[in-house]
């Protein structure tokens, strides 16, 4: 059967067209940049989505989840939305990662600290919460960065803005987080030594009161990976998803999320 050569002189143009537009439009997970803040910058109209990263310190690049703003690009490396997936785990798994990308996840403390350590950017963390009642608040840090492994990957926050209070430096004096390791079940930093009073009852490691890891200060005010717990049955609990600055009694957040930018 004999085709028409106007018909494929068409094909032909039509096969060229989306070659040059796959080579021209953005891939999510071929863009590769230092972080997610260059790759929005170098592609505006980029959506929120997976990329793949290699910061400039790092030997191999990762994927990450990048919530793209009209601020910026954020990577995103905690987010919680439910109880599906437990966030009650030991330091190997904080240190490497653990979830999916684009649901719940921790993308690991080792990452994070790739990122950070390049001292040439300045990095900005927020923190979004929400509530049972679909109210939202935020805080941001200015100058945060993470210390290597054999600190614990210890905290480092500056200046606070936002209007879910200054929940790392704490409700009240004697529980600054800033400037502590990060602390797990099997790898305790908190600074309990050996013991905090909470009441009338001593804990020993606040890992295990609170619930999941994090930069725990005897045992603080913020406490974002602790058991999930559903509305109705969200007060009064030990562990949770807490930020006493914003909800004073022992409240547990419907959602968070955690992300980070460089400027």
């Amino acid at each position: 059967m004999k085709i028409p050569v106007g018909y494929c002189m068409f094909i032909l143009a039509f096969l060229v067209s989306c070659t040059e537009q796959a080579m021209t439009k953005p891939s999510r997970l071929s863009s590769q940049g230092t972080d997610c803040t260059q790759i929005k910058a170098l592609s505006p109209q980029a959506s929120s989505g997976v990329y793949v990263i290699q910061p400039s310190k790092s030997k191999a690049p990762f994927k990450v989840f990048c919530e793209m703003r009209t601020d910026g690009g954020w990577t995103v490396f905690q987010r919680r939305s439910g109880g599906a997936l437990s966030f009650n785990r030991k330091w190997t798994a904080y240190k490497k990662g653990f979830g999916n990308l684009t649901h719940d996840h921790w993308l690991g403390l080792k990452k994070v600290f790739s990122l950070t350590k390049n001292r040439t950017k300045k990095w900005t963390m927020r923190v979004d919460l929400w509530d049972h009642d679909s109210s939202t608040s935020f805080a941001e840090y200015r100058h945060f960065r993470l210390g290597n492994a054999k600190n614990a990957f210890k905290l480092h926050v500056g200046k606070y803005n936002g209007n879910a209070g200054d929940a790392i430096r704490g409700a009240y004096t004697g529980i600054n987080q800033n400037g502590f390791g990060f602390s797990t079940i099997d790898n305790d930093n908190d600074g309990c030594n050996p013991e905090c009073i909470f009441g009338d009852i001593a804990e020993r490691e606040c890992a295990s009161a609170d619930g999941g890891g994090w930069w725990y200060s005897r045992c603080g005010s913020a406490s974002l990976n602790g058991d999930w717990h559903p509305a109705g049955d969200n007060i009064g609990w030990a562990s949770g998803l807490h930020w006493h600055t914003w909800k004073t009694v022992p409240y547990s957040m419907k959602a968070t999320r955690m992300m980070i930018k460089s400027v």
